[in-house]
This record gives C-alpha cells, structure tokens and sequence, in this order.
C-alpha cells in the first residue's frame, strides 16, 4: 500500500464517527470546488493540480464518485508535466496514478522530469541543482514516485539527504539553511524512513509529540509558532500513528480543534486565523479525524 493509499484509507474512518449529514455536507464543499474546466479550484476561482490531489483524496476518503471524464480532460492539458515545478510534477503523478488505477501513460517521462529536481547530496530540492535536499521535496518525490508504481532512484543518496536535516531534538529542518525544526517536515521525514523500512528515533517521536498544544487542541508548526494549525496537526498524527505511537494523550484535543475548524459551507480552514476553508485543508481534516477514530 502506498502512502497515499493509506493516508486515504486512514481518512476514510473519518465515515465511521461523522454523521451521515455532516459527510455530506464536506462533499458537497469539495464539489463545489470543481471548476469548469475539470480540476480542483483552492482559495482563489482558478483550477490548480495542487488542489485538485487533495479534492480527489477527500472524496475518496468519503466514498464519493470521482468525476474521471472532467479530471482526465483537464490533466490532458499537463502533458508529462514539462515545465511544472516539482509540487505540482508530483501533483500531477498523482492525480495520474489515481485517474488510471495504478500505472498512468507517461510514467517514466513524469518520473525523468522528478529526477530533475535531484539535489547535489543525492535528495531533491525545489530548485534544480541545489547542493542539499530539502524534506518536503524528498516528500514530494517519494509519494509521486510510490503513485507511479516506481522505486526512488539511488534510494540510499535520498535517505542520507534526509538523515542530514536531523537536528540534535530529533526534529528535522527544512533545508541545511534553516537550522529549524518544522512539524511537518518532521512527519514527512519520520514517514519516508517508514516506508523504507526503517527506524525512526525516539528523539523525533518525542519531538513531534511536543509540538501538541494544549491550549489550542492542535500541533504547532514549530515550537516558536503562535497557534497550531491543521496542517501541523494532520501530519503529526498520521506519522505518529504509521508509527503505532499511542494517541490517548491528544485524542480529544485535537478532534476539538478540528472540528472548530468547521466551516457552514462544509468545508475546514487551516487554522484560527484563516477565514477561508479549501480542498487541502479539508482533506487534511478528514485525515486527522481518521488518525484519531
């Protein structure tokens, strides 16, 4: 099973806590965030292949209908992604790997234009050419590569790449340049080395637990964030629970921060400072819940 395909079925309990009316109601948000072109609008009115991963995990996670015919006229427009930057390449593997089942036409093209994002120490950055690998770019790679039915080239250059960014908390920085420790890159880390087999230290899992709020109910960003955020908070609960970490201590905090993240049109924002809800946050919401049912 791939890490999409768990992260989906992980959101998918989501449907065993949640009301029937309250399901479809976050349907129908995502729904309504389908443009007339066939993807998946975010906050603003323009379809983006970014938003639209994270509308066709969720209603998979809801059990809903994927609108194929719409999604496949509209990535026709990609291509094999010539000319994306590498979120939206590995957006674009994706949303491929889900529309065909399994193997998408143009894999090995999709997969020739990831190997462009490939660092110097042998991880993937953003930017072609960079001397080191950035988490989230590994991340990005890594979970295209899993959709596409292919192995991550030079595995073990990527992994040292990652293994680099560990700062002495067990918590991992973005990028060598930053020096500081992110949640998110935290779970991202803490899942590629899951996937591959290997461990994770308990200094990382301490530090991701540490990052729970409880005053706000979520996980924070990093330790200097002000409030914590969904984001922070979804991919801290799904690496800790890959990781079989027990959840007892931030179960109800956490399902009372989701849920007041709640938008009327069915939708989720990404924290308390946002007053616009999307697709990704919306997923995200949905992956939370699923880590905590």
């Amino acid at each position: 099973m791939t890490s999409s395909q768990q992260m989906i079925e992980t959101a998918s309990k989501c449907r065993t806590i949640m009301e029937a009316d309250a399901l479809e109601s976050i349907g129908g948000f995502i729904m309504s965030r389908q443009a007339p072109d066939g993807g998946f609008m975010g906050k603003s009115e323009a379809s983006d292949l970014y938003y639209t991963v994270f509308a066709i995990e969720a209603l998979a996670s809801l059990g809903w209908k994927i609108p194929v015919e719409a999604l496949e006229r509209y990535l026709a427009r990609f291509g094999t992604g010539n000319g994306l930057d590498l979120p939206h390449l590995s957006c674009l593997a994706r949303v491929a790997a889900r529309l065909a089942g399994g193997e998408p036409a143009g894999r090995k093209e999709i997969a020739a234009r990831l190997e462009q994002y490939r660092s110097r120490d042998g991880g993937y950055a953003q930017v072609p050419g960079t001397d080191q690998g950035e988490a989230y770019a590994c991340f990005l790679a890594g979970i295209a590569y899993e959709d596409l039915g292919l192995s991550i080239p030079k595995q073990l250059k990527a992994l040292r790449s990652i293994t680099r960014l560990e700062l002495p908390s067990g918590g991992y920085a973005g990028s060598g340049a930053s020096g500081v420790a992110a949640t998110t890159t935290t779970a991202s880390a803490a899942v590629i080395r899951a996937v591959i087999h290997l461990p994770v230290s308990k200094k990382t899992t301490e530090w991701l637990l540490n990052r729970y709020d409880p005053s706000g109910g979520g996980f924070r960003a990093t330790e200097e964030a002000p409030l914590p955020d969904l984001l922070s908070t979804a991919t801290a609960l799904f690496a800790l629970s890959r990781l079989m970490i027990p959840l007892d201590s931030v179960r109800q905090g956490c399902a009372n921060f989701v849920q007041s993240l709640w938008d009327d049109n069915g939708g989720f924002r990404g924290h308390a400072a946002d007053s616009v809800p999307d697709c990704e946050y919306t997923f995200y919401a949905l992956l939370a819940l699923g880590c905590l049912g």
